[in-house]
């Protein structure tokens, strides 16, 4: 079975290790802190923003790679060490061993779409959003696509799933979100990020022909205030927060037709489904 190796082996490469270990596969975990990794993973302790390379790293072949790495710090510094200088660590350590995967996934972000209308975003739209984490982001992208290895760039939209509470917290507080322009927002579970990774990576070994992106989205974009008013009842919540109405930059939907015209289907097709199993798993059941 192919070997794969996960860089930045977190909450949604862990996810995607452990639905490879049950199909057989080989999978190295790279991250600081390799007791956090899934049980049967071949831990690879290493620190990103090094240019040394660790001395456990792999003898064998690599069939894949997936660099999954998260900024450490929320700065231009911390985007560029961890999507760029981290990406190039990597390509620079399987060349000193001589190893040329089959291909390379990079996981990138939504956030690369500036689009702010509740326009439709697909793999083919522009994506020139302003700010220093789109730009690194779409820099990183173009390192790994002319890397010299067979790639594919997932942008993922929002995450969330079990410890990834932001928006329950908000909700419990009361949180306000305008309704009209309804801001839209884009959404995937933990789990479908890694199934979404985990299907690209078994179609390449059967031989499908990837493209070069896909977007990583549930197949409902719902405005903000919907989700937050579904929220609102299956927690019981009542009160408002006394501050006015907030508002985030930014209103697109993300299209995942190229994705499920492959084959691919998100385990939690919404955010009810999604979100409902996040709270039953928390013990609260409607």
């Amino acid at each position: 079975m192919p070997s794969l190796l996960i860089a930045g082996c977190g909450d949604v490469g862990g996810r995607l290790a452990s639905q490879l270990l049950a199909v057989g596969w080989r999978v190295h975990g790279l991250r600081r802190t390799v007791a956090a990794l899934p049980a049967g993973v071949l831990p690879l302790a290493a620190d990103l923003d090094s240019a040394v390379c660790p001395p456990a790293w792999p003898a064998q072949q690599l069939d894949y790679l997936v660099y999954s790495a998260a900024a450490s710090a929320p700065d231009e510094a911390g985007y560029r060490r961890a999507y760029v200088d981290g990406l190039a660590h990597v390509l620079a350590w399987l060349a000193q061993h001589g190893q040329r995967p089959r291909r390379l996934l990079f996981v990138s972000s939504s956030g690369v779409y500036g689009q702010q209308h509740g326009e439709w975003v697909d793999e083919g739209s522009p994506a020139v959003a302003e700010g220093f984490s789109a730009r690194i982001m779409r820099e990183a992208e173009q390192l790994a696509l002319g890397c010299g290895v067979p790639a594919s760039v997932v942008r993922l939209t929002g995450i969330y799933g079990p410890g990834r509470n932001w928006l329950l917290d908000q909700v419990r507080q009361g949180y306000r979100v305008a309704s009209e322009p309804p801001l839209y927002a884009n959404r995937i579970h933990a789990e479908d990020a890694a199934g979404l990774l985990a299907f690209l990576l078994q179609a390449d070994a059967r031989g499908v022909a990837l493209a070069d992106c896909y977007l990583g989205v549930d197949d409902a974009p719902a405005p903000l205030h919907e989700v937050v008013a579904w929220l609102r009842d299956y927690l019981g919540v009542t009160a408002w927060a006394e501050a006015a109405s907030m508002r985030r930059t930014g209103s697109k939907r993300c299209s995942n037709a190229r994705a499920r015209a492959l084959g691919w289907q998100p385990r939690y097709p919404s955010y009810r489904e999604g979100y409902a199993a996040v709270l039953a798993e928390a013990g609260l059941l409607r």
